[in-house]
C-alpha cells in the first residue's frame, strides 16, 4: 500500500495561530510566519521528515501538521493569551511594537519592556491538546 492510499493521520494535537482581525494583509502573512517559526523552533517534534521532488532534488522538511489560523478581536486575543498561559501551553507572542523594529534582539527588548497584562498583541500561536487549544481559540473564527 502505498502512502497516498493509507487512511489520514489524525492529531490529538493542534497547532493555531490567532491574528487580530484588523491587521493589514501583509502584517497578517508577516505575523503568521514569525509566530510558526518559534514553535517549530522549540518544539521540534512538531517538524516532519525531508521532503524530496521526483529528481531527487532536496526541501526542507515543514510541519508535520496542519497549521490552523484563525482571527478575531483584540479582546479576544488577550483573553486567549490568557487562557494559554494558564494552561501552561507553549506558545509564542507578536506584539504591535515588533512591527516597528527591525532584528531579533529589538524584538526580544520590544517585548520584554511590557508587562504581561499590557502587552498589545495583534498574534498568539499555541501547541497542545486539541481540546486545550480549542479552549484557548474559543470566540475566534477561521481566518478567512
Amino acid at each position: 500500500m502505498s502512502e497516498a492510499s493509507e487512511a489520514p493521520i489524525r492529531f490529538d494535537t493542534k497547532i493555531a495561530v490567532l491574528l487580530r482581525e484588523d491587521l493589514e494583509t501583509w502584517q497578517r502573512l508577516n505575523v503568521t510566519a514569525f509566530l510558526v517559526s518559534g514553535l517549530g523552533a522549540q518544539l521540534p517534534e512538531l517538524i516532519g521528515e525531508p521532503y524530496e521532488d521526483g529528481d531527487g532534488v532536496p526541501y526542507l522538511p515543514m510541519f508535520r501538521q496542519p497549521v490552523l489560523v484563525f482571527e478575531a478581536t483584540k479582546e479576544t486575543l488577550t483573553t486567549a493569551h490568557a487562557r494559554a498561559l494558564s494552561r501552561a501551553l507553549p506558545r509564542a507572542v507578536f506584539t504591535h511594537d515588533l512591527f516597528t523594529t527591525g532584528n531579533d534582539r529589538d524584538n526580544r527588548a520590544a517585548v520584554r519592556a511590557v508587562p504581561t497584562g499590557e502587552l498589545d498583541l495583534v498574534g498568539l500561536a499555541v501547541y497542545g491538546p486539541r481540546n486545550a487549544v480549542d479552549k484557548v481559540v474559543k470566540g475566534a473564527r477561521m481566518h478567512p
